[in-house]
């Protein structure tokens, strides 16, 4: 049964995104290669996101994780325009089972805070990666926004190093 894991990049201050959701800031690390980053990506089954990051992902330098992984990709939206390769699909839990299926015993990928926040909110999200870099941005998408707050416990898993990256590795509990 496929697992749901939201896998991101994040600040050393907590943002996954610059404002304007730019993502621009991670060209800049040159962190060099993640043992656990290719551990991920060759367990993921299939990859699931919202439309804030579909946009960027169906330009040419946007390929989900760089072009090094290929395979089903759905994505949560009501409004974007279809492009090859990418199920759109207007309604989570739909697309939740359809990645899921898709993926068998793998892991679908959530890509996206907010995607990420509304799987954890409907008790879907099953694990959190977080590779945290060097880096301050000082404002834009946090890893996790709940207005008004919340508490959400995570178990620890594994927690390493890949040069300068710091990967935490969470299960919800």
């Amino acid at each position: 049964m496929a697992k749901l894991l939201y896998h991101i990049t994040m600040s050393l201050d907590g943002f996954v995104a610059a404002p304007g959701d730019d993502m621009t800031w991670l060209r800049d690390l040159h962190a060099g290669p993640n043992p656990v980053v290719e551990r991920v990506i060759g367990g993921i089954g299939a990859v699931l996101m919202g439309h804030h990051t579909y946009a960027p992902a169906t330009t040419a330098e946007g390929e989900v994780y760089g072009g090094r992984w290929r395979g089903p990709i759905f994505v949560v939206t009501r409004d974007a325009p279809p492009s090859p390769g990418f199920t759109l699909v207007d309604d989570l839990g739909k697309a939740v089972a359809a990645a899921s299926e898709a993926a068998g015993d793998g892991y679908v990928a959530v890509l996206g805070a907010t995607t990420a926040r509304r799987c954890l909110e409907a008790g879907l999200l099953d694990e959190v990666l977080v590779h945290v870099a060097p880096v301050l941005l000082g404002d834009g998408v946090r890893l996790f926004d709940h207005p008004g707050g919340t508490q959400v416990r995570l178990t620890p898993v594994e927690l390493s190093h890949a040069g300068p990256i710091t990967n935490a590795w969470y299960r919800v509990a």
